[in-house]
């Protein structure tokens, strides 16, 4: 199992680093205990906080209320979770084979 995905009742919680400002956004791999994204938003106003959890919706294939930030709101290190996923699935939709 990777360092980042953790196990919860309800789902999965994932440890991101976040890159904003990128060009397109997109899983850029691993950043020491993180999986590191590409975000195509600016870090202004929490802009950048709303793409990723959009985008993690989206690209994660779950409802937009399903992917909750937990922590990292002004930060590049952030903690999130994502409902009704379990690891297998994410792993298989997040690391790249």
């Amino acid at each position: 199992m990777k360092t980042w995905l953790t196990v919860q009742p309800t789902g999965i919680r994932l440890t991101l680093h976040v890159q904003p400002g990128a060009r397109k956004s997109e899983v850029a791999g691993e950043h020491g205990e993180a999986l590191k994204i590409r975000l195509a938003a600016p870090p202004v106003e929490g802009k950048a906080n709303a793409e990723l959890l959009r985008w993690l919706a989206d690209y994660l294939g779950v409802p937009r209320k399903a992917v909750t930030l937990l922590s990292g709101e002004r930060n590049r290190h952030k903690i999130v979770a994502v409902d009704g996923l379990d690891a297998a699935a994410a792993l298989a939709m997040l690391v790249p084979q």
